[in-house]
């Protein structure tokens, strides 16, 4: 149902496109355009949700965050949301919601390409002391994620490969 509504989307799209990670693409993954719609933001939080267990959630804004709230619904699950750099003003936090030193995380992503996006939100939860064991992702395109992640003590768990919605 969920693969049937990202297609239904087209969230894949083809052309020429720069990635958050800096590569050239014939493809992108658009999944802000799923987590904009309620009826496939929570498909995508069931489908997400059983690879929880007993941990607590981050997304990195702005495209996880979504994601980490319809997975915390769908869990009862307690998230917090990762800045992509701390604010100049006010608590000048890099993350939002309570993180206590021993405490484990999963971080759930929309897309993985290398790795590097979900690795900033890994050391931004180290720094405070969070014990991340997973990373959870709407689709891995499959272009080195899940090495670095693994070389880094993380497992990768992708509901979709890139493959797949094409």
């Amino acid at each position: 149902m969920l693969k049937q509504m990202l297609k239904d989307l087209k969230v894949v799209q083809t052309g020429e496109f720069v990635l958050a990670s800096g590569k050239k693409s014939n493809f992108f993954v658009n999944i802000k355009r799923a987590s904009t719609d309620p009826r496939v933001l929570r498909e995508i939080g069931k489908a997400m949700a059983p690879h929880v267990g007993d941990s607590k959630i981050a997304g990195m804004a702005l495209g996880a965050v979504p994601i980490a709230v319809a997975v915390a619904l769908e869990t009862n699950r307690p998230y917090v949301m990762v800045r992509k750099e701390p604010k100049d003003h006010g608590t000048k936090e890099l993350i939002e919601g309570d993180v206590v030193p021993g405490e484990k995380f999963v971080v759930v992503e929309d897309v993985a390409t290398t790795g590097g996006s979900t690795m900033k939100v890994v050391n931004a939860l180290r720094a405070k002391g969070a014990h991340v064991v997973k990373a959870i992702v709407v689709v891995d395109r499959e272009e080195g994620a899940k090495e670095l992640l693994s070389e880094n003590g993380i497992e990768l768990v992708s509901v979709f490969k890139a493959k797949d919605l094409v």
